[in-house]
């Protein structure tokens, strides 16, 4: 990214972080011992508890979910889901 360019990430309240995720085929939310999670074709994926996620905030999940989807979720399709 060059300087002074504007990221397509946004900040991204819990709820449609999860509703995003269920449309891409995630179950859940299930209660864990200390956080919630989904559930995808056997891989767990914790969800944080804070309300909204920073953009740094939402990175970090989102990486994970390109681990268990097998394919990068790009900026675009990810803002087509919120």
């Amino acid at each position: 990214m060059h300087r002074g360019s504007v990221s397509p990430w946004r900040p991204c309240r819990r709820r449609e972080f999860i509703r995003s995720l269920r449309r891409l085929g995630f179950d859940g939310p299930f209660s864990g011992t200390r956080h919630q999670f989904l559930i995808y074709e056997g891989h767990r994926l914790t969800v944080p508890s804070n309300p909204e996620y920073t953009v740094p905030q939402l990175r970090v999940p989102l990486r994970e979910v390109g681990d268990i989807l097998g394919r990068e979720l790009s900026a675009e399709e990810w803002i087509a889901l919120v």
